[in-house]
């Protein structure tokens, strides 16, 4: 398993956060004699309906799902001050970038010893995103490699290939341009999450570990290449400018100003649901490798935590586990929530086999479930990402109207960054 976090000690956490969390209410019925009920907050399509399944075959452990708003819509923060008052539920909905941030506010609790038995049916790297040395502190439901969606009609019908690295995307992203100046290859990537996936695949780490002190490194020459890249096609005007997640790029998805879009699996759902209108249109492709490396950046996945003072960690534990694992279940949050499985046995659902006629009948979960193999895992998450994706969204939010560059998007939340951690007691090592 990889050592994906610094090493917190209990002592560091406390003096780091000034949290101090006492037992929660997620959890009762052990002493009672009666079913063990556990509660669940989260927010996902269709985990409501993996619940229900579970409930109906295990009458002795009953789990109670509460949807929340989105984590990063107040979800977290929600979590945050259920545990400081001890009415944290006992399992929770945490994404990977936000899970350092949990564990470094001592709000996790350790439960290696109930998943030790079947770690083997997950990949190493995504174990790497719920704990620490080795141990884990939730179970994975989820990873999201990126891929390339892209308007196959447009492109054959101006003869230009699907590119298959980086030097054909921006051959390519000039092709598009001569073949309809109103037209543009893809949005700039200016979601810092989004933008991540791209870093991640380059070799572009954001963090490290040095003994017991993180390393920060946005700034570092290797983050400078991947942010080069896309600054000199924006610079180029080989690329749209639309804000992320806006009406403005959905539409121009739709009408065929803008041919393609680099992004983790979800994108298909995010595509086919506001751009109807070019339905069968689309396809998807590899994401673009830079040279011969062989390599995928990862956007998204969330894993189901264990929150500290957990009274039945053992059965919260056997619930997560079947919910990412059960065929059932994985299939349901395949058709609701549009996820690639984490689990092995959840890459192996027959749901992932599907044509997508949106897709032009392309079994795409088929691409993806390949990709997921090439996730590049070296990478981790840093415990203060909230002050990390504002900064820098902030920064690539400027590069649109030539007030910043991407380089000073970075510098930016290099600096934000670092400063968050020392004002939170990290050691942060030069």
């Amino acid at each position: 398993m990889l050592n994906r976090n610094a090493r917190l000690t209990a002592a560091a956490v406390i003096a780091a956060t000034g949290i101090a969390l006492t037992g929660c209410s997620g959890s009762t019925g052990a002493s009672t004699g009666g079913p063990v009920k556990i509660t669940f907050w989260g927010w996902a399509s269709g985990y409501e309906k993996s619940v229900a399944l579970w409930n109906e075959s295990h009458p002795d452990i009953q789990v109670k799902y509460e949807a929340i708003a989105n984590g990063g819509a107040g979800g977290y923060d929600k979590m945050l001050t259920a545990a400081k008052a001890g009415t944290a539920p006992c399992l929770a909905q945490i994404g990977y970038e936000t899970f350092s941030s949990f564990l470094a506010a001592g709000m996790l609790q350790d439960i290696s010893q109930y998943v030790k038995p079947r770690q083997a049916e997950f990949a190493d790297w995504v174990w790497g995103n719920v704990g620490i040395d080795g141990t884990a502190y939730g179970v994975p439901v989820d990873t999201a490699p990126m891929g390339m969606f892209y308007r196959s009609d447009l492109f054959t019908a101006a003869g230009i290939a699907a590119p298959k690295t980086w030097e054909e995307f921006k051959a390519a992203a000039a092709a598009v341009k001569a073949a309809d100046p109103k037209a543009r290859i893809m949005n700039l990537p200016t979601d810092p999450y989004l933008y991540a996936g791209f870093a991640w695949q380059g070799g572009a780490p954001w963090f490290g570990v040095n003994g017991d002190a993180w390393t920060v490194s946005l700034d570092s020459a290797t983050n400078s290449k991947v942010a080069g890249y896309w600054q000199g096609l924006f610079d180029q005007d080989l690329v749209t400018s639309y804000p992320a997640f806006d009406a403005a790029l959905y539409s121009a998805w739709n009408s065929g100003k803008v041919w393609a879009e680099v992004g983790p699996v979800w994108s298909a759902s995010l595509i086919r649901d506001n751009a109807a209108g070019s339905a069968g249109k689309w396809a998807v492709a590899a994401m673009p490798r830079w040279g011969t490396t062989d390599s995928v950046g990862n956007s998204g996945g969330s894993a189901t935590a264990v929150m500290k003072g957990c009274a039945n960690p053992k059965e919260a534990t056997e619930f997560a586990m079947w919910m990412s694992t059960n065929d059932k279940s994985v299939s349901n949050l395949i058709e609701s929530a549009a996820i690639l499985p984490a689990s092995k046995s959840g890459l192996a659902n027959a749901a992932l086999d599907t044509p997508e006629s949106y897709y032009g009948g392309q079994a795409i979960y088929q691409l993806f479930r390949t990709e997921s193999a090439k996730v590049n895992p070296n990478w981790r998450w840093g415990p203060v990402m909230s002050t990390t994706a504002s900064a820098l969204g902030d920064g690539l939010g400027k590069v649109p109207t030539k007030s910043a560059t991407f380089q000073d998007a970075l510098n930016g939340a290099q600096t934000g960054t670092v400063s968050a951690l020392q004002a939170q007691g990290f050691s942060v090592s030069k």
